[in-house]
């Protein structure tokens, strides 16, 4: 059980909401790094072979929020919903990613499809202050390449955005293939069985042992 307040972890969102405006206001994603623990994790999935994590505050302000977000100027990550669960200090929001820039074929701006978020576990700190401890993401990195492509072959594309979308693969860092990752897929606590809501059924066989 979470010894956060609702009304603690909700005024901590409204502050995070806050600091990415004003990150997306700058086009600099790098002091929301001061919302996450010292000891904090963050990761996505980009294929089955390949994950992006940061450990620690420093990499998720060089890594998750640095260099993978370089380039990105103009666009926005508009929360759409927010899902807050006090009793386990998980917060889940819900975004669409819209990139500043509008589709001559449409008269909208390009937009990645399908559903993405981020997860987020809250923790309080020893000087009292409440932190992110864990974050970990998903969209559909099928639909976010298309779109990238689409809005390459538009000719809109600015110059940061296009030597971006030139730093892939497993050389970045923070890129690791999945036996690599120095930090579970899955966040640490949830992977640990701390939060099972369902059972998995006993392996065939083993029934009645």
């Amino acid at each position: 059980m979470s010894t956060l307040t609702r009304a603690e972890i909700e005024e901590f969102w409204e502050t995070w909401l806050e600091v990415n405006r004003e990150a997306e206001r700058n086009a600099d994603w790098r002091p929301m790094a001061e919302w996450y623990a010292e000891d904090a994790t963050y990761g996505w999935m980009l294929t089955p072979e390949e994950h992006f994590m940061a450990v620690g505050r420093d990499q998720i302000r060089d890594w998750a929020i640095g260099i993978e977000m370089d380039g990105f100027d103009g666009w926005h990550y508009d929360y759409q919903a927010t899902v807050i669960d006090d009793q386990k200090a998980m917060v889940v929001g819900f975004w669409k990613q819209r990139a500043g820039i509008v589709d001559d074929t449409t008269g909208r701006e390009f937009e990645i499809p399908g559903l993405g978020g981020s997860w987020f576990g809250v923790a309080r700190q020893a000087d009292g202050d409440l932190k992110f401890s864990w974050q970990r993401d998903w969209f559909d990195f099928g639909a976010m390449a298309h779109t990238m492509g689409e809005v390459m072959k538009s000719g809109k594309a600015p110059d940061s955005l296009r030597e971006r979308l030139k730093v892939f693969g497993l050389g970045v860092p923070g890129h690791y293939r999945p036996e690599d990752l120095p930090s579970t897929v899955w966040p640490p606590p949830v992977e640990a069985g701390e939060h099972v809501t369902q059972q998995a059924p006993p392996a065939a066989g083993t029934a009645g042992t």
